[in-house]
């Protein structure tokens, strides 16, 4: 029926928008996990037993290695990322399997969305 080919062409549009809504909100997280990431491992995250110290580690020849806090800030993010990944592959694939019915109104819909959610 007409009314069910214009909503299907609509849910294809929105599908599109949504997947470049995933797709810019991605970049925007691998930017800010970018920033989050730790400068190095070096010096500053190595800490070195002191003299008087009693602990455990006294008498390793190795420094203990401790985690900085930006590693784990980076870390959340990169959790975002991996989940904003999953949602945008499971789009992509919702809307190559609509085009992939042949049928044109469904195509043009995904077209248009995908240009509208990039344009917005």
């Amino acid at each position: 029926s007409p009314a069910g080919m214009a909503l299907s062409v609509v849910v294809i549009l929105l599908l599109s928008m949504l997947y470049e809504a995933v797709k810019m909100g991605k970049a925007v997280l691998l930017r800010r996990a970018l920033l989050a990431l730790p400068h190095s491992l070096s010096q500053e995250t190595l800490v070195e037993p002191e003299e008087g110290d009693t602990s455990p580690t006294q008498g390793r020849c190795h420094p203990t290695l401790t985690i900085p806090r930006s590693f784990h800030r980076w870390f959340r993010y990169h959790v975002g990322q991996t989940l904003f990944h999953v949602v945008q592959v499971v789009l992509g694939y919702m809307v190559m399997l609509a085009v992939m019915s042949y049928n044109a109104w469904i195509f043009l819909g995904a077209i248009a969305g995908s240009t509208l959610g990039y344009f917005v």
